[in-house]
């Protein structure tokens, strides 16, 4: 914490210059989630606020004991951000101690979703997806695309990757980022040709309150693991059947929010589950498993202690 008036600010460019790496954000997240089931840290259902233009408003709130920490993010989601020149999703993550409530540090809020949302998937995938998996689909070929391709080329020995989004620039970009990985990519026509002969698939699309499901899970293969980070939007829910298992990355959260990501019958258990061993992870080869994400206030305060603890050893 400061001893003086200053608040530092964490930008961009100081958070992605950390060396943070995939091995680091699961480590973190695994540890907080022990600090939960002992009692000593805490996170909140998110608030959400969607007004009749199409904006998607949401803060998350975490805090723990050790260290003494609370982190809340805020985020904006415009879909006309774009014509002005900005990013759709814009946010910020606050940092107080938790005891004292005094402020400890602001970090950019871009970073920390985009991070953390590959983390918390690559947290599931550690113990849901084959650790032969070497075909990775991406629907969606934005921000969180290229953070979990960059979490999983990490985990998996991916050799191939295929796509299937609408903005050219996007996907273009996220073939570039493959290339430089020496990974080979396909951009398929449609999310069938994307889903049926991937390992790995990252479900990313943009929030859009029009949105129609255009994806089955009927479509994947025996043994492959869908991390789905979009709201579950493009999906339509009655094909979840198809799915051996289903983690989600928070139950309490999900009961108490209106919009269901999936019929509640169809889910295993949540991420704290799954880390702490509550169920059998994978049953057989074969399994076709998911991770759906809503957002976990938990992720978000696991990154911004990593991302905070590692800065304030460079002296901010």
């Amino acid at each position: 914490m400061t001893t003086d008036n200053s608040i530092p600010y964490l930008s961009e460019g100081t958070l992605s210059a950390l060396g943070i790496t995939t091995e680091d954000v699961i480590e973190s997240i695994e540890t907080l989630i022990s600090s939960v089931e002992n009692h000593s840290a805490w996170s909140a259902p998110k608030a959400v606020i969607l007004p009749d233009d199409g904006r998607y408003m949401m803060a998350a709130l975490a805090a723990a004991d050790e260290p003494p920490l609370l982190a809340v993010k805020t985020v904006v989601l415009n879909p006309r951000n774009p014509e002005r020149g900005l990013p759709q999703i814009n946010g910020l993550v606050t940092i107080l101690d938790s005891s004292s409530g005094l402020p400890v540090a602001v970090l950019d809020g871009n970073w920390i979703t985009a991070v953390r949302t590959a983390g918390l998937s690559a947290t599931a995938a550690k113990h849901m997806a084959r650790k032969d998996s070497s075909v990775a689909a991406f629907i969606g070929c934005g921000v969180q695309a290229q953070s979990h391709l960059q979490a999983f080329s990490d985990m998996f020995p991916i050799k191939e990757i295929r796509l299937f989004g609408r903005g050219a620039v996007n996907i273009k970009s996220l073939c570039e980022v493959a290339e430089k990985c020496s990974l080979s990519s396909t951009v398929c026509e449609s999310g069938e040709e994307a889903l049926s002969d991937a390992d790995l698939v990252i479900s990313s699309v943009t929030y859009s309150a029009n949105m129609s499901p255009f994806l089955n899970a009927n479509w994947l293969k025996p043994g492959s693991f869908s991390a789905i980070t979009d709201l579950a939007a493009p999906w339509e829910k009655e094909s979840f059947a198809a799915f051996d298992q289903i983690t989600i990355d928070d139950l309490e959260q999900e009961g108490a929010l209106p919009n269901k990501l999936s019929p509640p019958e169809f889910f295993t258990g949540d991420l704290s589950d799954l880390v702490l061993g509550r169920f059998l992870r994978r049953n057989q080869d074969s399994d076709r498993n998911a991770f759906i994400f809503r957002g976990h206030a938990m992720g978000d305060l696991a990154l911004s202690i990593l991302a905070y603890q590692r800065a304030s050893t460079g002296k901010l």
